[in-house]
């Protein structure tokens, strides 16, 4: 069974030809004020008067799945997401380097990886052989010791990527 397409309000796929995001597609205005999304070799759009027909692509009229983040974004501050987007920037980091190059306090980073890491928005990474920061010094590994590593969470990704998009 073939997965529904989700369009915007104005686009109905046509029923004749039944239009996939793999096939080339044309607009057809209807009479009830709608777009039928065809596949562009449909054999109904022969009959179709041209100046009704108009030219689509798949990427402007599908409906984009709108992500929301869990009821705990709304514990999150500025802070928070200067954190996030700072291991999103950096990579794996630790609380007093980030406090550094953030200038936040050194207390106030300790304390957000922590509340960041419970809310599953960081993880902690295991002691092993890491890169060094990106951007600071190309190419050097560094042994993972003396300090707690965190790096971002597909979830941290989401929730900061929901904050800079509002």
């Amino acid at each position: 069974m073939a997965e529904e397409i989700k369009l915007l309000e104005k686009y109905i796929p046509a029923k004749c030809c039944r239009p996939t995001p793999q096939d080339d597609i044309v607009g057809y205005f209807s009479h009830d004020d709608f777009i039928k999304v065809h596949r562009r070799d449909c054999a109904n759009l022969k009959k179709a008067e041209p100046e009704r027909l108009i030219e689509l692509e798949w990427d402007k009229i599908l409906k984009k799945d709108e992500y929301t983040p869990d009821e705990d974004y709304s514990g999150l501050d500025d802070t928070d997401f200067i954190i996030l987007q700072h291991h999103l920037d950096y990579g794996v980091d630790y609380s007093l380097m980030v406090a550094k190059l953030t200038r936040l306090k050194k207390q106030t980073v300790f304390d957000r990886h922590k509340k960041l890491k419970e809310l599953k928005l960081l993880k902690r990474v295991e002691p092993v052989m890491i890169r060094y920061r990106k951007g600071v010094v190309d190419n050097k590994w560094i042994k993972h010791r003396n300090h707690t590593y965190y790096e971002l969470t597909p979830k941290g990704e989401k929730y900061l990527a929901y904050f800079t998009s509002k």
